[in-house]
Formats: structure tokens, C-alpha cells, sequence
């Protein structure tokens, strides 16, 4: 069995785990003081190309407990138009990318009904926990799927593209939304980028 495959295997197996433990986080959290856990479960796995870091999970997402659930959001669009996929991947497909190499996080994990809904408190232990992926898991890259993903992880503003900082030897890549709330910038240019960071994957 391939790394990948017995990844995707283990990764299926606690789909059922987190859902209960997202129900049981849910009617909890007002007597708790922790950080609220994310209603959707990370895919990851060791030596990603990509590790995409979308910034929270919103109600629809939520409620699929699938990452970018939302028809109107084009991550799952983009990443087959830019390469990334083999084929047009649904939501409920996602632990299927890690057969690509490719895996999604958010840097945040309360659901809201938009970003703009998020505190800093939020994003409190985002960076540290994407340290510790780079350093555990160790992707290649992590592409963040809009700059304020970013900005609420490190508390700077980027552009997009390749930044300065990297996570060991993780490099960081910023993208566009890919929110419908992101609708000014148009398909090419977002897909410009998608391409953009795939082509600097590729040799990965």
C-alpha cells in the first residue's frame, strides 16, 4: 500500500470521530474556555506538494463538514483548471487529494457566517500550529487562499504570490479568494495564480 493510499485510509476511518466531536465541541464551548474545534476535518499527510490554508470554515462548509462546501466558491474549480486535480473533485471528495499530494487547512476554526465575522482571538495559535505541520508533516508549500488567511496567521499584510517568510523549509505562497464575496477579481486572474504556484509545485 502507498504512503498516500494508507493515508487516505486513516483519514476516511476518522471522518465519523471528528463530526461527533465537533456536535460535542458545539454544546460545550460556552462553559469552556479552549479554543473551538474545527467542524471540518484537516486533510493532511507527510511530504504534500501543497498544503492549501483557507482561512475558516463558513456555515455551508460547516455544515458538509467538507472543506469550500459553498457551490458558489471555485477552490474546487481552480484547482483542476490550474492542474493541481486529475479530474473535478466535489467537496465530499477531499480526502481524495491526497492521492495528488495535495491537502487543506484553515488558519482559523470558528465557523462564521463570512470572514469578517473573526476576532484576532481567533487566529491566536494559527501560526504556531502551522509551524508545527511544517515541521512534522513537511509540505512543500502552503498556499493561502486569500491574503487575509494570511494576514490572520501572521498579522501582516502580503501580496500575492511567493513570500519571505518560510516555515523551515516550507515555502509560502499567497492566492486570491476564491470566495464568491471575491467576485471583482476575475476566473483568469485567479486561475493566473492557481497556475502559477502549481507550476512551482510541479517539481516537488
Amino acid at each position: 500500500m502507498s504512503s498516500a493510499t494508507c493515508w487516505l485510509s486513516k483519514a476516511r476511518l476518522s471522518v465519523a470521530a471528528s463530526r461527533s466531536i465537533s456536535t460535542h465541541v458545539t454544546r460545550t464551548s460556552s462553559s469552556s474556555q479552549k479554543p473551538p474545534e474545527s467542524p471540518i476535518p484537516d486533510v493532511l499527510a507527510p511530504d504534500l506538494r501543497v498544503l492549501f490554508c483557507g482561512i475558516n470554515p463558513g456555515r455551508v462548509s460547516a455544515a458538509a463538514h467538507a472543506h469550500f462546501a459553498n457551490p458558489r466558491n471555485d477552490f474546487w474549480r481552480l484547482l483542476h483548471a490550474a492542474g493541481f486535480t486529475r479530474r473535478l473533485l466535489t467537496p465530499a471528495e477531499q480526502f481524495e487529494l491526497l492521492r495528488e499530494r495535495v491537502g487543506v487547512t484553515n488558519a482559523a476554526a470558528r465557523t462564521t457566517p463570512g470572514s469578517g465575522d473573526l476576532r484576532k482571538a481567533d487566529f491566536a495559535d494559527a501560526a504556531e500550529r502551522l509551524v508545527d505541520i511544517a515541521g512534522s508533516l513537511k509540505p512543500k508549500w502552503i498556499g493561502f487562499v486569500g491574503k487575509e488567511a494570511y494576514r490572520g496567521t501572521f498579522g501582516e499584510r502580503p501580496e500575492l504570490g511567493v513570500q519571505e517568510r518560510r516555515l523551515g523549509e516550507t515555502q509560502l505562497f499567497v492566492l486570491p479568494s476564491t470566495s464568491p464575496a471575491n467576485a471583482a477579481v476575475s476566473w483568469g486572474e485567479r486561475l493566473r495564480w492557481f497556475r502559477e504556484l502549481a507550476n512551482r509545485a510541479s517539481g516537488s
